[in-house]
C-alpha cells in the first residue's frame, strides 16, 4: 500500500478488459491509486499484442513510464520495447504475481546448485480461453533455470511421436487449458532417483492486479531503461 499523500494515477490500456477492471478494484480497494485515461503518472498495458506499439509510442510522447502485462509477444515486439527503454522506464513482466516472481528466483538458485546432471519440465495450466502457449509465466520461469545452470535458454515443447529422446540442457514445456483454471505453475527438477517441484497456484485474478499496483510504484520516477518483476522484488 502506497503512504504517499498524493495518490499514483494510473492510465490503463484496455480498462474494459479482465486485467484492466481487475486493476481499477484493486486500486479503489487500495487507496493509493486512482485510474486517469489521459493523465496518469504510469501507463499499464495487458491489453494484445497489435496495441503494443501504441502504448509505447504514447508512453514515450508523454515520457512517462509503461508496464508491460501483455504476453504472446514476438521479435518484433521484442524491439520495440528495448527502444522505447532508451527513453523511458519499461517494466516487461508476463506475470505481475509477487509469488511468482519469487517462484523465478527460487527456480534459478535451484538450478544453480542441482546442476546440469537435473533435468527441467515446466508444466503449466490456464483457462481454456487463453491463445498462447506455453504461457508467458511458463517461459520466464524456463529462462530462470537457464540461467541459474547457466546455459542458453532452450525449448522442447509438447513432445509427441514414437523414438523420443531428451535432448541434454533443454527445458522442455507441457501447456494444459480447460475450464476458468486462473494459472497453475510446476517447474520440475528430475534427479538421480529423486525429484523437486517447486510450483505457484493462482486463485483469483486479484493477485496479478496488486502485483501490477506495486509494480506501477516501483516505475515512478524510475530512470529509463527495461526492468522486470525480479526488480519489483528487489526494491520491497
Amino acid at each position: 500500500m502506497r503512504t504517499e499523500k498524493q495518490p499514483l494515477r494510473l492510465t490503463l490500456v484496455a480498462p474494459n478488459g479482465r486485467m484492466g477492471r481487475a486493476i481499477a478494484a484493486a486500486a479503489e480497494a487500495d487507496g493509493g491509486y486512482v485510474i486517469d485515461p489521459d493523465h496518469g503518472d504510469v501507463i499499464v498495458d495487458f491489453s494484445a499484442p497489435d496495441a503494443l506499439a501504441g502504448s509505447l509510442e504514447r508512453a514515450v510522447r508523454a515520457s512517462i513510464p509503461i508496464l508491460v502485462g501483455t504476453t504472446g509477444l514476438d521479435d518484433f515486439a521484442d524491439r520495440r520495447i528495448a527502444e522505447a527503454s532508451r527513453s523511458v522506464a519499461v517494466l516487461r513482466a508476463s506475470n505481475t504475481s509477487l509469488g511468482v516472481a519469487l517462484l523465478a528466483e527460487l527456480v534459478e538458485r535451484a538450478a544453480r546448485v542441482l546442476g546440469d546432471g537435473w533435468d527441467v519440465e515446466v508444466l503449466e495450466m490456464h483457462h481454456r480461453l487463453k491463445k498462447d502457449a506455453p504461457s508467458g509465466t511458463a517461459l520466464t520461469l524456463g529462462e530462470a533455470a537457464a540461467r541459474g545452470l547457466g546455459v542458453p535458454f532452450e525449448r522442447e515443447d509438447a513432445r509427441s511421436g514414437r523414438g523420443l529422446e531428451r535432448k541434454d540442457g533443454a527445458i522442455g514445456f507441457a501447456a494444459l487449458r480447460g475450464g476458468t483454471v486462473v494459472g497453475d505453475h510446476d517447474v520440475i527438477f528430475a534427479g538421480p532417483e529423486e525429484r523437486l517441484i517447486l510450483s505457484h497456484r493462482a486463485e483469483n485474478r486479484m493477485i496479478f492486479a496488486r502485483g501490477a499496483l506495486t509494480a506501477a510504484a516501483f516505475l515512478h520516477g524510475r530512470e529509463p531503461g527495461l526492468y522486470g518483476m525480479r526488480d519489483v522484488v528487489g526494491a520491497l
